[in-house]
């Protein structure tokens, strides 16, 4: 079917406005508005458009949070033909690994055992080894532009998701989509739904943190990161991971005195749901 769509868009495209655009937004479920800024993203820079689901259960080294993660089909797909997507691609586990749990598998490498990679070990091996096969089953068999779109939320997965693109020299252009966060600041996740009244209200100090280092990033001001750290711990139903400050492409940690792009990233359990944030903090002269 996608190929036939893309031949579709080539004809009315015409020879002299170059070869058709694919879009591919891979997905695990349980969608909500940030995912639908991802699909919405690839509509608007594309001539087709797919978006996979698929709950990996290479990404979970616990069986209960992988049978607690929301299974919302219908709804799911109901929100990405919303958002314009042709064709939604919904493989069952046997689909995706016919012979079983596969025997060779994408290494994540260092930057895979750091912050995210540190507290779920395996997780961004068994992301990346699906990823890769999304990529390749997406991969167009005629002559097309070919990009991919994940969120900046799971900004470490995107570091390495660009990372293995360029490091096994894969035919795709991956392209970052903004945070999309509520009107309370908490970044959007599947999770979220999890979350009881005080527990939200007490996630919100994972935001406010961030932006007061994005603020004083913008004044100049050392950062604090003790004080910050003491601010998320100070909140009764909130256990901190982590929270630095990064190189956005290495996720190698930075110096408070840095020069040059940097990431604050964050990560904690608030009741008994897991929740990740991060921040851009800008570059003053």
């Amino acid at each position: 079917m996608t190929t036939r769509l893309l031949e579709q868009a080539a004809v009315r495209r015409g020879a002299a406005e170059g070869p058709p655009s694919l879009g591919l937004v891979p997905t695990m479920g349980g969608l909500h508005a940030g995912h639908a800024s991802l699909a919405w993203t690839a509509r608007a820079a594309n001539d087709v458009v797919v978006a996979s689901i698929f709950v990996n259960p290479l990404q979970f080294g616990d069986a209960a949070d992988l049978d607690r993660y929301p299974r919302t089909l219908d709804d799911d797909v109901r929100l990405l033909g919303g958002c314009g997507v042709d064709v939604v691609f919904a493989p069952s586990v046997e689909d995706m690994y016919p012979g079983g749990e596969p025997l060779v598998r994408v290494g994540a490498g260092r930057m895979g055992t750091v912050f995210e990679g540190a507290s779920r070990p395996g997780h961004f091996d068994g992301m990346l080894t699906v990823v890769s096969k999304l990529l390749n089953l997406g991969l167009p068999a005629t002559t097309a532009d070919y990009r991919a779109y994940f969120g900046e939320k799971d900004a470490q997965q995107l570091a390495l998701v660009r990372r293995m693109v360029l490091d096994l020299n894969m035919p795709v252009r991956i392209e970052g989509v903004p945070i999309v966060r509520d009107a309370d600041g908490l970044a959007l996740s599947s999770r979220n739904r999890f979350l009881g009244p005080e527990e939200r209200r007490a996630a919100l100090v994972l935001s406010r943190v961030l932006g007061a280092l994005r603020d004083r990033a913008a004044r100049g001001e050392p950062l604090d990161l003790a004080g910050a750290r003491a601010q998320v711990a100070a909140e009764d139903l909130v256990d901190l991971d982590y929270l630095d400050v990064v190189d956005p492409v290495s996720f190698t940690p930075r110096r408070e005195d840095r020069t040059g792009e940097a990431l604050a990233v964050v990560a904690a359990r608030v009741g008994a749901v897991r929740l990740i944030d991060n921040i851009v903090l800008p570059v003053v002269a």
